[in-house]
């Protein structure tokens, strides 16, 4: 039976969606809720010069830090880049541009994106000279504010523990993180998910990405997804 909803696919089907000099934004906090099937999959294609947008660069070698350590990157906008030396040693050697932003306000940039919006107005950091160094700025009501643009991406990678075949989904506890404002920011969104589950069986109070903004899904290793519509 063929899957009628054309969201479950499979690895190398959605493969064609990623290519040199693209930008990318992804799940994850320290690799955990950032998805490895996919992240491998960008590794063999080769692709690079790379965009990434998400909290962290991961670990040398744990989630999207693969993609750092290796320099298929050549910038990335994030919170803190520490816990990968690469990120700091390619960036002191100017082989990779760093754009950060603090962690509310990197995702509060990125939930704009997913709803359209062009830019946040936020007055963290407007007393730091190199914060607001060469940052465009508003006042109201006689108050400055920094103007923080929205982000969005080409295409957006993020990490489920189930999903059904319409795209909703679960997440598991922590590894939920920035996932469901990444889903909801990218052109393309694909998830990549353990658990492929009937329709139906999902509690609508537990979904926390609803499946609009689901446009593929893969299961990781081992899933056995080709029942899950019937």
């Amino acid at each position: 039976m063929e899957n009628p909803f054309g969201k479950i696919t499979t690895l190398a089907a959605v493969m064609e969606f990623f290519h040199d000099g693209m930008t990318l934004m992804f799940g994850g906090f320290g690799g955990v809720g950032s998805p490895p099937a996919l992240i491998d999959g960008i590794l063999e294609k080769g692709v690079r010069d790379l965009t990434l947008i998400g909290n962290d660069t991961g670990f040398p070698h744990i989630g999207i830090g693969k993609l750092v350590s290796q320099q298929r990157a050549v910038k990335v906008i994030a919170s803190h880049i520490g816990s990968n030396p690469f990120a700091g040693q390619f960036m002191h050697e100017g082989k990779l541009e760093v754009e950060f932003s603090p962690q509310g306000i990197l995702a509060e940039r990125i939930r704009a994106g997913g709803v359209g919006l062009p830019a946040i107005l936020s007055d963290i950091g407007m007393d730091n000279e190199l914060v607001v160094k060469d940052k465009p700025y508003y006042s109201l009501a006689d108050k400055k504010y920094l103007v923080e643009t929205a982000l969005t991406a080409e295409v957006s990678i993020v990490y489920a523990k189930k999903a059904d075949a319409y795209g909703n989904l679960i997440y598991d506890k922590s590894a939920r993180n920035t996932n469901p404002l990444v889903a909801m920011a990218g052109d393309i969104t694909i998830a990549e998910v353990e658990e492929i589950v009937p329709l139906g069986s999902l509690d609508p109070d537990s979904i926390i990405t609803q499946g609009v903004f689901v446009d593929y899904i893969i299961p990781s290793m081992g899933v056995n997804w080709k029942w899950a519509w019937q």
